[in-house]
């Protein structure tokens, strides 16, 4: 039996450190961070860190909204797949600079390419 995304990105403790940094990469771009203008980034990060744990076949705590819910909102004020192609490409870029084995990086790209359409709504 293989290792989950989870255990080969190193655990609770890479996400964590994976979150943070992204989010800084995420609202220094204005081209997203417009996105973030009302958000609690508070509760934002704690949410993604759960979410992202789940999706990497971690332990399952995320309570969150489902991914269509959660962005309607944006998509009706005007996000679109360059804005998740950024969002996406912030998260690659966060994984590199932790130094993640390019393998575990490819999957995660590939988790997160396969949620495109829920957050777009499509």
């Amino acid at each position: 039996m293989s290792d989950t995304v989870y255990e080969r990105i190193g655990g609770e403790n890479a996400v964590e450190a994976a979150v943070d940094i992204f989010y800084r990469k995420v609202l220094m771009d204005q081209s997203v961070a417009l996105f973030f203008d009302s958000t609690d980034m508070n509760k934002q990060r704690d949410e993604q860190k759960a979410f992202l744990t789940m999706v990497f076949g971690g332990p399952n705590h995320y309570s969150g909204q489902d991914l269509r819910v959660a962005h309607a909102p944006l998509v009706k004020n005007g996000l679109n797949e360059t804005h998740f192609i950024t969002v996406a490409t912030h998260l690659k870029e966060t994984l590199e600079e932790l130094k993640v084995a390019q393998d575990v990086i490819e999957d995660v790209m590939g988790l997160v390419a396969g949620k495109m359409d829920d957050v777009l709504n499509r």
